[in-house]
């Protein structure tokens, strides 16, 4: 294939430490040796992506890089019987946009096996509504799903659920028939919470618990949680009998203090949710999900759309924690 330029969000270390982020191009030859050239119609931001456009080395080793956990977009050519040129597709974790370069720029090379076919019942730019916040979503409603958590079993709790992989959640617990309640620090955000399908809404000093009791009272038959620290600790001790939590994030801290007794005495479970390396299998059991019964109908009005020359102010709001719904870039605007 000939070489050509394309357009790109590139994230520069200039002095030791020191990061800025710009839009450039790049070329075609600059990407990585794999079997798929995918022309990326669109992209999401995630909070994972915003700490790689910082230059936080923990999520992106080596820079200059381009950043984009999430791509959707054309087979431009491909090296694989899987996929042929001008097949939709999409891409959500393994390596992209981590030290792969990824979805904020209008071309990816991939492996194949990284790559999911567009399911019957989403368009690409619907796709990235969900994305890795929806997949990982749904990977979650997965396990609940598989630790015998149904909708007759009780209240679900979402925890920062005004965020990406929160909102996206209650909407379809909600979608599926569970009775969810939601947490949040935006109480602003409690008419978008309600329209989405919360059926109570709470501050989210109602599970951040200081007391230093080993067991509360038991208030969720599951949950989601995506800030960790003491608001999961609370959580886990306010489990029912053989509740179950997933837990997938950190904003408010890594660390997490309880003790054995949720699980000597009641038998609760905390599930990690990596959905980056979920097998294809269950991937694409998933997306069809997402396509078909756990579709959200109502979603469209807390998307936000961007190019990526205005991506950069989407970026330091997310990292401030502002971010509500979903923001999708449009990264071939007409």
């Amino acid at each position: 294939m000939t070489d050509f330029e394309y357009k790109s969000m590139i994230v520069e270390e200039f002095e030791k430490g020191k990061f800025k982020r710009f839009i450039g191009t790049k070329k075609i030859s600059e990407l990585p040796e794999n079997n798929v050239l995918i022309k990326v119609l669109w992209s999401a931001l995630n909070y994972k992506d915003a700490l790689s456009a910082r230059g936080h080395k923990g999520i992106s080793r080596y820079y200059p890089h381009t950043p984009g956990i999430d791509a959707a977009g054309i087979v431009e050519a491909s090296e694989s019987s899987k996929f042929t040129s001008g097949q939709k597709v999409l891409v959500t974790g393994y390596d992209l946009g981590m030290n792969t370069s990824g979805g904020f720029g209008q071309y990816i090379r991939v492996p194949a096996d990284w790559i999911v076919p567009l399911p019957d019942g989403l368009g690409l730019r619907e796709s990235m509504i969900y994305g890795t916040a929806g997949f990982t979503a749904a990977t979650c409603i997965h396990e609940l799903i598989r630790h015998n958590i149904t909708t007759d079993k009780g209240k679900i709790l979402v925890t920062g659920a005004t965020g990406g992989v929160g909102s996206l959640a209650v909407g379809m617990l909600s979608k599926i028939g569970y009775e969810v309640t939601a947490t949040t620090g935006k109480p602003e955000k409690s008419e978008m919470l309600k329209e989405i399908g919360a059926a109570e809404i709470l501050g989210r000093e109602s599970v951040y618990d200081t007391s230093g009791r080993p067991l509360l009272s038991g208030r969720w038959a599951g949950a989601i949680d995506t800030v960790g620290g003491n608001t999961l600790s609370t959580v886990v001790r306010s489990l029912e009998q053989h509740g179950c939590v997933c837990c997938l994030g950190n904003v408010e801290s890594d660390k997490l203090e309880t003790s054995v007794y949720p699980f000597l005495l009641r038998g609760v479970t905390i599930t990690g949710i990596d959905s980056a390396s979920r097998p294809m299998d269950l991937r694409l059991k998933l997306w069809n999900n997402i396509a078909g019964d756990w579709k959200i109908d109502n979603f469209e009005k807390y998307v936000k759309e961007v190019t990526l020359d205005n991506l950069s102010e989407e970026i330091d709001i997310i990292l401030r924690g502002g971010q509500a719904g979903k923001v999708i870039v449009n990264n071939f605007p007409e």
